[in-house]
């Protein structure tokens, strides 16, 4: 197991409660509950950032605001997800809806920061802190609660891992790498150069 990760489990849930323990994460860090336990792990290193920072861009102008591709999705970075009856609550790296299946995304000063409806596309981002969790435990939890769609994205390896579910369970599309130009569901109608999300 990864060092890193390992710390990052902290005490089990029957020894102080999990919401408190929560909330007294400290800001610089990520807090995540995933099957009862609380993960605290620390911000993402420069190339975790600059490859997300980047993809959000490609996909954020072309799907959610209607700059050179179709529009018709809301992508947020780093939104909280409290999903079905459990307590888990995750931080994907970033997270798309159909806007049909989220009309307000926007909300008011009412409106809980988190969100409950489950995306329709998911992109982790993986690093070496942080691999075993989205892919085991996140990787689940989305499958259970019926994401259509999974990226993992892997700056250090330059790769780009497309998933979609069938029939309950994950069925890997392809594996791309490198400078590949791609168009990967569910946003096959543009060109992904993937070169731009490792550039310095």
């Amino acid at each position: 197991m990864d060092p890193r990760l390992e710390n990052a489990v902290l005490a089990p849930p029957a020894a102080v409660d999990l919401e408190e323990r929560f909330n007294a994460v400290p800001p610089e860090m990520t807090a995540e509950i995933l099957d009862g336990e609380l993960y605290a792990l620390p911000r993402p290193a420069r190339p975790h950032t600059r490859s997300a920072s980047r993809l959000a861009l490609c996909i954020g102008g072309a799907f959610d605001l209607g700059r050179g591709g179709p529009g018709g999705w809301v992508i947020l970075f780093e939104p909280e997800l409290r999903l079905g009856s459990s307590s888990d609550r995750m931080v994907p790296d970033m997270a798309g809806w159909r806007r049909e299946n989220l009309s307000d995304a926007f909300g008011d000063e009412t409106t809980p920061a988190f969100y409950d409806q489950a995306p329709d596309w998911v992109c982790e981002v993986i690093s070496p802190g942080t691999e075993r969790v989205d892919r085991g435990k996140k990787m689940r939890i989305y499958r259970r609660e019926g994401v259509k769609h999974l990226w993992l994205l892997t700056p250090l390896l330059q790769t780009l891992e497309v998933y979609r579910l069938t029939n309950g369970q994950w069925l890997l599309l392809e594996t791309y790498e490198g400078s590949a130009v791609v168009q990967a569901e569910p946003f096959g109608e543009i060109e992904l150069d993937l070169s731009t999300l490792w550039a310095k």
